[in-house]
């Protein structure tokens, strides 16, 4: 619907005044819901499906049936907060899509299957070794900030997203390192 409406985009979106001056809270959740064009809502469903798969279910064993959806909500909220916090006086300021969120459901599955063959494109890659390579490109890009993408939450998203089974299920961490250890290279899809 936001495609085509312009009020919508404007209501929803994270604009950093609008919290600051009107207590607009709901901006740092809601820009999650709009994005700025078909191909930017099919890569992060498409991700976020793919990934999701084996996310879903080991945070539905651990805090129940909507764990998942509230993972994804305090994603975008976590992912959102540093935009906000950084640019909370800044009337040009504005950001959307679901990227941050989906870069925590990315993240909270590399952390279970590190070792998982993910495909950028068609290339084959590991989980881990994109992961390390995905944090250096987002953390340089956001301080470049030579471009129009919210790198920044993309790169709390992922934060939040490796953290967050930890906080859950502390076993996960010397899993995660048991698996870093002892590579088993398996196809995921």
């Amino acid at each position: 619907m936001a495609f085509s409406n312009a009020q919508l985009i404007d209501r929803l979106i994270l604009w950093p005044p609008a919290i600051t001056r009107a207590k607009e809270y709901w901006r740092l959740a809601t820009c999650g819901l709009i994005h700025a064009d078909p191909q930017h809502l099919i890569f992060n469903m498409i991700t976020l499906y793919f990934f999701g798969r084996l996310v879903e279910p080991f945070l539905a064993t651990r805090i129940g049936a909507i764990g998942y959806a509230l993972f994804y909500v305090v994603g975008l909220v976590v992912s959102s907060l540093p935009s906000y916090l950084n640019h909370r006086n800044d009337p040009a300021y504005r950001s959307l899509g679901a990227s941050g969120a989906v870069s925590a459901v990315l993240f909270a599955f590399i952390v279970l299957q590190p070792w998982a063959t993910i495909y950028v494109f068609v290339l084959p890659i590991p989980a881990v070794i994109y992961a390390v390579l995905y944090l250096a490109y987002t953390f340089y890009m956001d301080r470049r900030a030579s471009d129009r993408i919210n790198h920044s939450a993309h790169l709390w998203g992922a934060v939040y997203g490796m953290l967050f089974p930890v906080l859950i299920e502390p076993a996960v961490l010397p899993r995660f390192f048991q698996l870093l250890v002892h590579p088993t290279f398996q196809r995921f899809g």
